[in-house]
Formats: structure tokens, C-alpha cells, sequence
């Protein structure tokens, strides 16, 4: 009876989350009878479940709208940079539920009656969630209210005004600097928090603050940049030399980063740091089976351009590169790119021939295959999604070395070249990088400047590269002050004008791309092997008549959106506060524009 009373206090606690989203609503503590609970072990380790399993870490989805990937969907990035916002209409993210939940346990955890370095070990793992929660807003909103406990209804703190980012940030480095010295060391690579996701968060979290202070001069907070990227730096290299993870190779360059990617049971890999486990006979999926296809996004020209020569020179710098077609531009590239997306030949599952790429409008034509299971099973529903992998933390490493103007070949040796030598890639040479710069790079982040700025830009193509798809290129271009470049509308696929193409790589054409106003023969045309051409009617972006748009109507790019997009800074690195919570609360003043 005493069990089923805890769970249903827990339910309790998870309701409490659910409902209570907003800022103002909050629920007495004595509702979820913490009298009859937090006196085990086994309480807290129920209560920190439940704050564990409503995180919703783990997608694949989160580039949308950015220069990696176009979407059709109502991404609120997007309908900034070409509609009218204001704090009226954007009115999410402002929720406080889950700190609530956090704090509670905080506030009540003490009370259990077992030894010390077990209630530290829990008390950090809640100070984990913490860091992550107020970062979250930081990266958001920038000052924020800082609230290290619950609030009543009565509580004048309800109405305070924000906190300085600085404040802020130092309260979230105490929580996450404590819990990287109290939780246990061990359950890495599962979906449980360790020492080691801590030190994980730790250093992503100081190498975001470290360099959006560096390039972000509305802040003012330049002098205090090198600070933090010391401590990412710090952080990176503990967990490395822990020896506890490495990069997962079998030998194989051609397979062995998108293995990385497909495998249904992650808890053994080495370069898992945290690991959120899908279980389709428990009814738990990931729903990642929407990566494959035409479902809201496809990846940008811009993102396969960024990816190397197998030899490690610069797609840019060969001849035409502009102009080369989808079977081109696939050749002798860093494998990574064959592993992230369809490439000519690519075989789906169940399909007796190579996959041939299904145009649509509004889309560039690429298809990403970077975490889609193509296997017979479960449709991809219950693979493992690493979370945190150790890759992450080399290039963390490496560019807060660089960003320090600390780094060496050995550092790069240690980590970005570990990298690398998965897909066969030469190694990235400092001296190299730094006398030879990608003009392209120059022009996209023209704030990079010193004695390591190509080697700095050659550590972010990596990085674009490695964690292509991953959610992490939006995050990237805020804290460098690059969001210039998402003005530039999407596009695909290159086509020099109508006729018929190979879309496979074996010679035979398999598509024919005829004008808007023509009409599909009937019947349709053969290739050689004696299959019906595939046709697609090619205009004008908004050509009604067509069946994709190119950006000459009958030749050029693919064009996936040419709405007029506009990146106001800095006010678009943030995002305001709700208008009705302005209403509510009128200490809450707006920053930066808003």
C-alpha cells in the first residue's frame, strides 16, 4: 500500500509539471504530500526518474529553418525572419513548471535518512537538470528571474524583475560544477546521468557562454569570455582523459559513421555519454522514421557544400562546383556525406533497385538517411538516440583551445584528427589551416580575427559536418553572431536545364525534367534498362503548373522558399517575454529591441 501511495504521488508530481506551465501558476506543495515521501533512497531515485524522463531530449528535427536544413513547417525562427514578431505573437518558452518541479525536490530531499554521498550524488543530478533548465532560458531570453526555491501564491518574488545574464550564469555553473563533483561516475553510456554527462554539459555549456561573450558585444561581457572557454576546455579534457569513452570505429570509413547513427542498442557504445534508450515492445519510439523523406525538411545545398574532398581539399575550390549535378557532386567526397544522406545508389530497404530521389515542391531534393534504420524492422521506431556522444566533447575541445589561442597540432591530434580518421580524412593541419583560409568562411563570419582564424573556421566546418542534423547549427550560428547568413533562402539540387538525368550513378537516366507547360507522353518515354522515366514538370518558384521549382524556371537550384527573410541584430539572438506575462508582471521589462 505504502508503494502504490508513492506512485501515485509521483503521478502526482508529473501532473503538477504538465499543467502548470505557466509562470504564475503554482501549486502548494502540500498538494503532492511531501510528508509521505523523500524518505528512501528508492523515493528520490523514483522522483529523479520522473524529472529524467520528461526532459525530451533527442531529435533529429531541430535544424529546421536554419542553413542546414529547409522546411515547410511553421518554425517560429522562420516566421520571425519574414513576418512581423512581437512579443503578441511569440508566446512560448516562457514556462516554469519544470524548475518548479526541480526545486521542490531540493527543497525536500534532505530529509531522507540515508548517508551523505548518497544525497549528494541525487542533489547534484537535481542541480544537473537545473543548470540545463536556466541555461535553456538563458540562451533564450538572456536575463532572466533567478528562483532557487518554490513559490506560493502569495510570494512577492512572483513579481520580480529579470536577473542579470551574468547572475544567472553564475548560478547555473555552481549547480553544474557541483553535480560534476558528486554524481556517481558510473551508468555512462546509458540513459541514467552520470559524472560524466555532468562534465559533458559543463564544457558545452562554458564553450556556448564563453564565445557568445566573445562575439557578442551587446552584452558587454568580452573581458569575462576566456573564463569560460578555460573551463570548457578544462571540462572536455577530464572527461577525455577519464579514458572511459573513444570513437566508435570498426575500420570501416565507408559505414562506420552512419552506423554510429542506426544501431537499436547504444548502451555499449564507446562514444555514448548518455543514451535515450526506445524500446517498441514497450511501447516506447523515438518517432525518427520522419527523418526519410519528404515530411517538413530536406537538407540545404549549403550544408553538402560544406562537407571536404576525400583528400581534404575544399568542394568550393573545384572547377565548377556551382554548377555540378547530384551524381557530381556525390564523388570522392568526405564519407561522412554518403553516410548523412541519399546518395547516387543508395538502396532502401526492401527495394530491388537503387532508390531514385522523389522530388517534391518546396523541397531541395536531398534526403537525409543520418539516423534512419534502413532495415526491416520497426520502421526505425526503436533505435537508440545517443544524446551525448564523445565526439561532441573532442570538437568542444578543440575550438575552445582555439578560441583561447592555446591550441596545438597535438590538441587537434587528440580530437578533431580522432574524428577524421573514422572517415579516412587527412589529418587538419594548424599551420596549414591558418595560411590557407576559405574566402567563403571569411564572408560568413567575418568576426573571427587573429593568428588562429582558419584554423577556428576549419574546427566549425568540422563541426557542422560531424554533428550535421543534430540540432546543434542554430545554437552554433547565435553564439558566433553569424545569423546573417540564415537570410539566405534555401536551395537544392542544381539541373542545367530540362532534359533527362541519371539520379543513380550508373549512366542510365532515370528522371526527365520538362517545361511547366508540356505535357508527360503517354505512354512515358523508357531508358535503357526498360523503366518508365520519372517526370517532373520544372517553373518558376509558385508556378502552379509545375511540379518542382528551379530557380531560372527551367534551370539553376532547386528553391525550396523565396520569402524576403531579415535577421535583425542582435534582437533576433533573443527572443522576448510573452506579452501577457508583461501584463502580469510589469517588472518584466523587454531587452534588446523588443
Amino acid at each position: 500500500m505504502k508503494t502504490i501511495h508513492k506512485i501515485i504521488v509521483l503521478l502526482s508530481i508529473t501532473m503538477v509539471i504538465a499543467c502548470n506551465d505557466d509562470f504564475l501558476d503554482t501549486v502548494p506543495k502540500d498538494e503532492i504530500s511531501a510528508e509521505n515521501f523523500f524518505n528512501t533512497a528508492s523515493d528520490l531515485q523514483l522522483y529523479i526518474d520522473g524529472l529524467h524522463s520528461v526532459s525530451g531530449y533527442g531529435t533529429f528535427l531541430g535544424d529546421q529553418a536554419t542553413d542546414d536544413v529547409a522546411t515547410t513547417g511553421a518554425v517560429e525562427l522562420k516566421n520571425i525572419m519574414i513576418g512581423s514578431p512581437s512579443a503578441e505573437n511569440i508566446n512560448s518558452g516562457w514556462n516554469w513548471g519544470r524548475l518548479r518541479q526541480i526545486n521542490f525536490f531540493l527543497e525536500n530531499f534532505d530529509k531522507a535518512e540515508i548517508d551523505d554521498a548518497t544525497k549528494k550524488h541525487y542533489e547534484g543530478i537535481a542541480k544537473y537538470h537545473r543548470a540545463n533548465f536556466y541555461y535553456g532560458m538563458v540562451r533564450r531570453y538572456s536575463d532572466v528571474p533567478y528562483y532557487s526555491k518554490t513559490l506560493g501564491a502569495s510570494d512577492e518574488d512572483l513579481y520580480k524583475a529579470r536577473d542579470p545574464r551574468a547572475m544567472v550564469v553564475d548560478s547555473v555553473f555552481k549547480d553544474i560544477q557541483f553535480a560534476t563533483q558528486y554524481i556517481n561516475e558510473e551508468a555512462a553510456g546509458t540513459e541514467k546521468v552520470s559524472k560524466w554527462a555532468a562534465l559533458h554539459v559543463l564544457a558545452r555549456m562554458a564553450l556556448h557562454e564563453g564565445t557568445y561573450r566573445k562575439y557578442h558585444p551587446e552584452l558587454g561581457l568580452e573581458s569575462t569570455a576566456n573564463t569560460f572557454l578555460q573551463m570548457s576546455s578544462d571540462a572536455a579534457k577530464q572527461l577525455m582523459d577519464s579514458g572511459n569513452f573513444n570513437v566508435y570505429t570498426t575500420g570501416s570509413p565507408n559505414s562506420d559513421y552512419g552506423s554510429l547513427f542506426n544501431s537499436d542498442n547504444q548502451t555499449s557504445n564507446p562514444e555514448a555519454i548518455l543514451v535515450n534508450i526506445y524500446d517498441v515492445e514497450k511501447e516506447k519510439t523515438s518517432g525518427n522514421n520522419t527523418v526519410f523523406g519528404d515530411y517538413e525538411q530536406s537538407a540545404t545545398k549549403s550544408l553538402l557544400n560544406n562537407y571536404l574532398m576525400q583528400d581534404g581539399t575544399r568542394f568550393s575550390d573545384q572547377p565548377g562546383s556551382d554548377t555540378f549535378t547530384y551524381v557530381q557532386e556525390f564523388q570522392n567526397r568526405d564519407p561522412r556525406m554518403s553516410q548523412t544522406f541519399v546518395y547516387p545508389g543508395w538502396v532502401r530497404r526492401n527495394e530491388p533497385a537503387p532508390y531514385i530521389p522523389e522530388f517534391n515542391r518546396n523541397f531541395t531534393g536531398y534526403f537525409q538517411t543520418k539516423g534512419y534504420n534502413n532495415s526491416n524492422t520497426n520502421e526505425n521506431q526503436g533505435n537508440d538516440l545517443i544524446v551525448m556522444r564523445y565526439a561532441e566533447t573532442l570538437l568542444i575541445y578543440a575550438e575552445a583551445k582555439a578560441e583561447l589561442g592555446t591550441l596545438m597540432q597535438a590538441d587537434l591530434d587528440n580530437s578533431i584528427n580522432k574524428l577524421r580518421a573514422r572517415v579516412g580524412l587527412p589529418n587538419l593541419d594548424m599551420v596549414g589551416a591558418n595560411a590557407d583560409i576559405d574566402p567563403i568562411f571569411e564572408s560568413d563570419y567575418p568576426n573571427v580575427s587573429g593568428v588562429n582564424k582558419g584554423v577556428i573556421y576549419e574546427i566549425r566546418r568540422e563541426r557542422r559536418a560531424e554533428l550535421a542534423l543534430e540540432s546543434f547549427r542554430l545554437y552554433d550560428l547565435q553564439r558566433w553572431y553569424a545569423g546573417k547568413v540564415l537570410e539566405r533562402n534555401p536551395i537544392g539540387m542544381y539541373f542545367p536545364g530540362l532534359g533527362k538525368y541519371d539520379m543513380t550513378g550508373d549512366g542510365v537516366e532515370d528522371i526527365s525534367i520538362i517545361g511547366s507547360s508540356d505535357d508527360i507522353p503517354s505512354p512515358k518515354e523508357q531508358n535503357a534498362l526498360g523503366v518508365d522515366l520519372i517526370y517532373y514538370k520544372a517553373g518558376v518558384f509558385g508556378d502552379a503548373a509545375a511540379s518542382i521549382y528551379l530557380s531560372n524556371g527551367t534551370s539553376g537550384n532547386m528553391v525550396a522558399n523565396i520569402d524576403v527573410r531579415t535577421f535583425e541584430e542582435p534582437k533576433y539572438y533573443y527572443r522576448p517575454i510573452p506579452a501577457h506575462q508583461v501584463a502580469l508582471n510589469p517588472q518584466l521589462s523587454q531587452i534588446m529591441g523588443w
